[in-house]
């Protein structure tokens, strides 16, 4: 649709993130570059065969918002025996992971740079996914941007719907308030049962980061939020 032309019947979908321009680094842009061909996955109006994508039958977690890279190139070279697909909007944090991608020889990972919502509903097949991640999403703590928060019951629906019967969803925020909020809206699902009472103990898969250490030691809390797609 041309965007001088919408019409009062088709709002514009409200986005979780805002793109911001970013400064990427030349090794970034060299790593963008030499392997986003190899690694990345364009984005597009067809169901992915994951299978195929990465060659091979395995276990199949998906990560939104990486960010950065950092944890998901570390879960990865932790796990050869699993395969990771990771969604990222912004160019900066692509480069930084490809970059990791190229230097550790991962195998096991694949990016698609796109809007997370329209992923998951055009590329990923009901009930393929053994897990997902969303770690540190935005808060967008001031209530007028609420509505842009990413975990939503509308969204947990859309993402359970691609989970298999059995698949965790671990999730991770370092906001008490979005923690009580995510902990709320998944408690609301049907489909899912927490694992704990209430938040987990920090499963080893996740790394700590640099910036969680530092906050931890300042006082600052994170909640970890671990759930299961009920079997049944």
């Amino acid at each position: 649709m041309n965007q001088n032309c919408s019409l009062p019947d088709t709002p514009r979908p409200i986005r979780s993130y805002v793109l911001r321009q970013g400064r990427v680094s030349d090794a970034q842009a060299r790593a963008y570059r030499e392997w986003l061909p190899r690694y990345g996955i364009a984005f597009a109006d067809r169901v992915l065969d994951l299978d195929q994508v990465f060659g091979r039958a395995a276990p199949k977690i998906l990560e939104i918002g990486f960010g950065m890279g950092e944890t998901t190139a570390a879960i990865a070279a932790a796990h050869p025996e699993t395969d990771f697909l990771g969604i990222e909007v912004h160019t900066p944090g692509v480069g930084s992971l490809l970059k990791q991608i190229g230097e550790r020889g991962l195998t096991n990972l694949r990016l698609i740079q796109h809007d997370a919502v329209e992923v998951l509903r055009a590329m990923i097949a009901p009930a393929s996914l053994d897990g997902a991640h969303i770690f540190f999403p935005d808060p967008w703590p001031k209530k007028r941007h609420h509505k842009r928060r990413l975990v939503a019951p509308d969204f947990l629906a859309l993402l359970v719907s691609r989970m298999k019967p059995g698949a965790y969803l671990h999730l991770a925020t370092d906001w008490q308030e979005y923690a009580e909020h995510m902990l709320a809206v998944l408690r609301a699902e049907p489909q899912l049962d927490n694992t704990a009472a209430e938040y987990a103990p920090r499963p080893d898969y996740r790394p700590q980061t640099k910036f969680e250490t530092r906050g931890l030691k300042l006082g600052h809390g994170v909640w970890d939020i671990v759930f299961k797609k009920k079997k049944k």
